[in-house]
């Protein structure tokens, strides 16, 4: 199975959005994706349907964050609530080393990236906040927990 590639839904009419251009770029988003459409507590979702605009620090400007998910989920007591999730390898949940040895090229790289991701986070956090839905990141301890 390839590690990118287009998902063609069982359950078409749970998905917000056009679900003949569902695309996944990792098997953990697959994996979520056919969690979305299989299970019937998931009464509609989307895969980056949703744009949130937020500010990268390095350089002042606005840009578009694509969180991976919307979305909207039966609870046991009836009730129903929307979520944005992102699903994150564990690492680049974490940040990175603040004074390492050396300043490598792939440290710097990990710097830039927490320092996106955390941006992009903190905007998809106020963005639930003012909708009051909840908004998480899954990592391959939620997806894959016998990898742990």
């Amino acid at each position: 199975m390839s590690y990118k590639g287009r998902y063609l839904p069982t359950n078409p009419k749970k998905y917000k959005g056009n679900p003949s251009t569902i695309y996944y770029r990792s098997l953990w988003e697959r994996k979520f994706m056919v969690y979305c459409d299989k299970n019937s507590k998931i009464l509609e979702w989307g895969s980056e349907e949703i744009i949130i605009p937020y500010v990268l620090p390095t350089d002042g400007r606005v840009h578009r964050y694509f969180p991976d998910f919307y979305i909207k989920v039966r609870r046991k007591d009836g009730s129903t609530r929307k979520m944005i999730i992102e699903v994150k390898p564990k690492k680049y949940t974490i940040p990175p080393v603040q004074k390492p040895k050396r300043k490598t090229k792939s440290w710097v790289s990990d710097i830039y990236e927490w320092g996106k991701n955390s941006a992009k986070w903190k905007y998809a956090q106020e963005y639930c906040k003012d909708r009051d839905w909840d908004f998480m990141i899954l990592t391959e301890d939620h997806l894959m927990p016998k990898y742990k």
